[in-house]
């Protein structure tokens, strides 16, 4: 887990702390570090934010999920849930609302250093949404030919955004409203401290790990502003074995749980042997 914030004064990230939405150019980084032990099967990259809270009611509910699912009334005018960002200089915004303008935009580039040499990490960022949101929830507007330039015309980008959504990829299945790296954003966490999935790393064969042991260095266009929210931003790395992903937040759980059920268990079962002998009867003496 590498945090990349940028707030000690000794971080390379330092310089990019105050960058804004539309900086120009971007602010870039390079993080330096070190894995101890290999990754030896397929790695899961995700990026993290604390302190933000996504599951806050409004923000959860400023989206329009017709114009989302490709309904062409809905792309030109959106939900009133949207507001403000419904729409911009009398156009409507397509995807409309507080959540799409929000959008991570940081640019993550792993690289390892061997023997002095730097060797780019293949990241794949396809197979990162699931499967239901990617062909159910999410299509693109329909209409004559395939120019998404064309079928989203009339629309204007997100606030935020720097560039509109039918430029979000060159990839005609991976572009639009079925960006996966949209899609992921667009599922709200529930917690203010959360990772979502950015990247994946395969393993290319049996005979070597999918992330050797070493030096690395993360390479980073920091574009997304979190310090005037006192929020915080890291780049995590993580495998799966045959018991699935490392996740001690259901292991914590249990055991509360656990713990407090065993409790009540020991305090009631005192009461029943203290006072349960007691005669309930409820006939009258004579």
């Amino acid at each position: 887990q590498i945090d990349y914030t940028g707030t000690e004064p000794s971080s390379p990230c330092n310089k990019c702390l105050n960058v804004s939405w539309d900086s120009t150019p971007p602010c870039t980084c390079i993080i330096n570090f070190t894995l101890e032990h290999s990754f030896e099967s397929n790695v899961f990259m995700y990026y993290g934010l604390s302190n933000f809270y996504q599951n806050h009611r409004r923000y959860v509910k400023s989206r329009d999920d017709s114009q989302l699912n490709g309904d062409n009334s809905s792309l030109l005018n959106p939900s009133k849930e949207c507001e403000p960002y419904r729409t911009n200089e009398d156009k409507p915004i397509a995807p409309c609302g507080a959540i799409a303008n929000s959008m991570f935009n940081d640019t993550l580039e792993l690289y390892r250093i061997d023997n002095g040499t730097e060797i780019s990490i293949t990241l794949i960022k396809k197979g990162i949404a699931w499967w239901t949101d990617k062909n159910v929830k999410f299509r693109n507007p329909t209409g004559e030919g395939n120019n998404l330039a064309a079928l989203f015309q009339g629309t204007t980008k997100p606030v935020n955004w720097r560039k509109a959504v039918y430029m979000l990829d060159e990839e005609p299945d991976n572009n639009g409203f079925i960006n996966e790296d949209f899609i992921v954003w667009m599922r709200t966490a529930a917690l203010p401290t959360f990772r979502k999935l950015y990247r994946l790393i395969e393993r290319k064969n049996n005979l070597q790990p999918t992330l050797q042991a070493g030096k690395y260095f993360l390479n980073i266009t920091y574009n997304y502003p979190v310090h005037s929210f006192d929020g915080r931003k890291r780049m995590i790395l993580s495998t799966i074995s045959w018991m699935g992903g490392k996740n001690p937040f259901l292991g914590i759980a249990y055991i509360t749980v656990g713990s407090i059920c065993f409790f009540l268990g020991v305090v009631l079962l005192i009461i029943h042997h203290k006072y349960g002998n007691r005669n309930t009867s409820a006939d009258i003496p004579n």
